[in-house]
């Protein structure tokens, strides 16, 4: 008996009601095809970028404490939930408002990523810089800055854009006095302009927390270097966070000085990993080591959110097992057994998706890539899979990674078969088809959206989590999906 949850464009089929620690189970039935909006999915390639308001965050003072704190600025009003946004939606992220400049920029950003998510994991180092640092793979690498947040730093609260990223373990912003600084979109942050602003000191517990840490005139630095030659380092220091209506005191900040990259606007970088640096692991006991998010879908009018807290947590989700790997910490990885195509499962051998005991392979979930990659032998199989329930459809070729495309010009809609991962446990994620055929350009070409791993790791992209309810909690070990859609 399996548990099934399906999260179609418009409407949940089936809510099942479990828990962390209870999934049961029951048989669901479920559609083998559905239909893809042609028409509307071209429409909203081309419609106008919008800038990204936000409201005043509120001035607060200084408190003096050694853990990071959270309060609510009006009384019971609180909530720790941001905005979230896709970069494609921010106006002033994108110098080209074409969809297909966008998407070539985009697969251009993720083949990067996904090479320093693969160093990383295999412990390359990529770039080395002086005597202190931390290999960090971030979404901020080359521009690939993905989803982003507008987050209030400093008293009073200055607002910055930063990328959130779930596979890194550090909070960092440019800082004054910048010696080396690249572009950003806001004003760089001066810490000497705020009154909560307080360097952390080298026998400090927070600095004994950064891995190689230095010391310069008894403050804390840090250094994080990426696979690109890109890095920042700074000043380690403790400061007010604002999102909202809720104030974080005394979080663990990165004060870069030195920075250098090709950040592309945002201001720094907003870490979601699985360490006790990342935001998550700041909050600890007041979040319960719980977010959630939902990357909202290409071309919807209406933002994503991010959400800290047990309270983010829907009742009614279906649970999958988190895989801890001391090889990689920071990352998210889940138990996923198989895939299906039109209902049907994919002859795959389970063990093409295994975490094997030297941390090789497994399945990574990552709000920094796009794309999903397989194995390449799997990602053979399920494309030949679908390639065999598509047949009515006129191919198109290849475009940039994809070897699967459409030429749906033309067409208002499309039948298409479902697409489904199976996890360990039980749980079947059937995915929307606007999260597996995606549009390349503006004129009806569509390609299946996977892509085979350069090694046998394999990566659940922000592609396929579009639209779905996601939840982390890291202190139970879980990862849930739905029961809503975004």
């Amino acid at each position: 008996m399996v548990l099934i949850l399906l999260l179609l464009p418009l409407l949940l089929l089936t809510t099942i009601t479990s828990t962390p620690t209870s999934s049961p189970s029951q048989n669901l039935s479920y559609p083998h095809f559905q239909h893809l909006n042609v028409k509307q999915t071209i429409a909203e390639t081309k419609r106008k970028l919008k800038p990204f308001h936000t409201t005043k965050q509120p001035q607060e003072n200084q408190k003096s404490n050694t853990d990071a704190e959270s309060e609510k600025t009006e009384s019971g009003s609180g909530k720790r939930k941001l905005k979230l946004l896709h970069r494609d939606e921010i106006h002033i992220f994108n110098i080209s408002r074409d969809h297909r400049s966008r998407f070539n920029a985009r697969m251009k950003r993720d083949a990067k990523r996904v090479a320093a998510v693969v160093r990383r994991i295999a412990g390359g180092v990529g770039y080395k810089t002086e005597e202190f640092g931390s290999d960090v793979v971030s979404g901020m690498e080359q521009g690939s800055g993905e989803y982003f947040v507008r987050i209030g730093v400093g008293s009073p609260p200055k607002n910055q854009y930063v990328v959130i990223d779930s596979g890194s373990d550090i909070i960092w912003v440019q800082c004054q006095p910048c010696t080396q600084c690249y572009r950003q979109s806001d004003p760089v942050f001066n810490p000497g302009d705020s009154s909560s602003y307080s360097g952390v000191s080298c026998g400090s517990t927070v600095c004994s927390r950064v891995e190689n840490a230095g010391c310069h005139e008894g403050r804390c630095h840090y250094e994080v270097s990426y696979g690109d030659g890109s890095y920042t380092k700074g000043t380690l220091a403790l400061e007010t966070v604002t999102f909202g209506r809720t104030v974080i005191r005394n979080v663990a900040i990165g004060c870069g000085h030195r920075n250098q990259g090709m950040f592309v606007g945002a201001a720094g970088l907003l870490g979601l990993g699985g360490g006790p640096m990342s935001f998550v692991g700041q909050l600890g006991s007041q979040t319960g080591g719980a977010f959630s998010y939902c990357l909202v879908s290409r071309g919807i009018e209406s933002s994503g959110s991010l959400e800290f807290g047990r309270e983010s947590v829907p009742v009614g989700a279906s649970w999958v097992s988190l895989i801890h790997n001391p090889r990689a910490p920071s990352f998210y990885y889940v138990g996923l057994s198989g895939l299906g195509v039109g209902g049907v499962r994919v002859p795959i051998s389970e063990d093409v998706f295994r975490l094997n005991e030297l941390g090789e392979g497994g399945v990574v979930m990552d709000t920094g890539t796009a794309v999903t990659r397989l194995p390449t032998a799997a990602y053979d199989a399920f494309r030949d899979a679908f390639i065999g329930q598509t047949t009515n459809l006129p191919r198109s070729s290849d475009v940039s990674i994809f070897d699967t495309c459409y030429d749906l010009y033309g067409f208002v809609s499309v039948r298409v078969p479902t697409i489904s991962f199976y996890f360990l446990g039980g749980p079947i994620l059937t995915l929307p088809a606007r999260n597996f055929l995606i549009p390349v350009n503006d004129v009806g070409t569509f390609c299946f959206a996977f892509a085979p791993s350069p090694s046998g790791l394999s990566i659940i992209g922000n592609i396929q989590q579009e639209g779905i309810e996601i939840s982390v909690d890291g202190v139970n070990g879980f990862v849930g999906f739905g029961p809503n859609i975004c």
